[in-house]
């Protein structure tokens, strides 16, 4: 949205919420308006807003970019075995690439924060391997 864009945060989550209220059923809108309150830093408002839109069916790309988010945003808060399991939904789709390379790389951070060094450093080679770009960047340093 250009009001989210602009930085109009309290407006677009004004709206969105009325769309909400209106139609509490409407995925796109939980989805949307996660993404107002995650940019604002409303990080418990923005993770029940994703979980919702989760809940409430988003289709194939949606969904995969509301886990991811989910994701990093229980990293940010600590909820380290929660970001696993949105990264991991977010790979079983098996989605394109560089994608599947984010969410893997989050994955390991996320399983090293545990100390699961194994874990990180598998799903860390995993990336690598559909990165070829990044391999040759870690032989250059």
């Amino acid at each position: 949205m250009l009001k989210d864009a602009l930085g109009a945060w309290r407006g677009s989550e004004e709206e969105i919420s009325r769309l909400i209220e209106a139609d509490p059923v409407n995925a796109d809108a939980w989805n949307n308006r996660a993404g107002v309150r995650s940019a604002s830093g409303d990080l418990a408002g923005a993770l029940a807003d994703f979980s919702m839109a989760i809940e409430l069916g988003l289709r194939f790309r949606e969904r995969i970019i509301a886990y991811g988010n989910r994701g990093i945003i229980r990293c940010e808060t600590g909820d380290y075995e929660g970001a696993i399991e949105d990264f991991s939904a977010v790979i079983e789709v098996r989605p394109r690439k560089s994608i599947m390379k984010a969410a893997l790389m989050q994955r390991a951070h996320a399983k090293e924060k545990l100390g699961d060094l194994e874990g990180g450093a598998a799903d860390r080679r995993l990336a690598r391997i559909l990165s070829p770009e990044m391999n040759k960047q870690t032989t250059e340093n």
